[in-house]
């Protein structure tokens, strides 16, 4: 029986989530946009909850394109506000909108968005060395230095909470506990 982090606990989907992407390094544009904007949905709820509905998201926002979502108005967020399949809160929709902005603008300023967040960790994984998932920090003085710069350039839902569970997702940070199998492989 492979030891896993105690929060994975026994749902098959949160168990295949923590064995083959939560705390894998991603440096695809794509991919980190649809974590930030899971990520943001994700406010005030259980991670579980989102990717119950991570599938609906990527149907209703077009499979995370931030170009098509820049350019969502109120047909669309109508839309959204009707569709069952995603958490159906104004303010996050329009988030959502907002961020494809902000993110397209970092896009192009940076690059990519990829140069952009990896900076927080001057391009490399943060690992540590948790012992125990209760001893792991909801926020980190570089997940407070993303919050406050995204803030800066426009972007919505990203307290330094939001930003670490986003930096663990995409492996800026392995936070697995050192007694999980994934620890050394992330």
């Amino acid at each position: 029986m492979k030891k896993r982090c105690s929060w994975a606990g026994s749902d098959p989907l949160y168990i295949d989530y923590h064995d083959r992407e939560w705390g894998v390094q991603v440096h695809d544009d794509r991919k980190l946009f649809e974590f930030l904007l899971l990520e943001g949905a994700q406010a005030g709820l259980s991670w579980i909850t989102i990717l119950k509905k991570r599938d609906s998201y990527r149907k209703a926002f077009d499979s995370f394109d931030p170009e098509k979502i820049s350019f969502y108005g109120p047909a669309e967020i109508g839309l959204l506000l009707e569709n069952q399949g995603i958490v159906k809160n104004r303010m996050k929709i329009e988030s959502a909108i907002m961020n494809a902005k902000s993110f397209l603008a970092v896009k192009k300023e940076y690059g990519s968005f990829d140069s952009y967040v990896w900076k927080f960790t001057y391009g490399k994984q943060i690992r540590n060395s948790w012992t125990e998932t209760s001893r792991i920090p909801s926020l980190t003085e570089e997940s407070v230095a993303m919050s406050l710069d995204m803030k800066q350039r426009g972007f919505k839902f990203v307290g330094p909470t939001i930003c670490y569970s986003f930096m663990q997702a995409v492996g800026m940070v392995n936070d697995h506990t050192v007694d999980c199998f994934r620890y050394n492989q992330v």
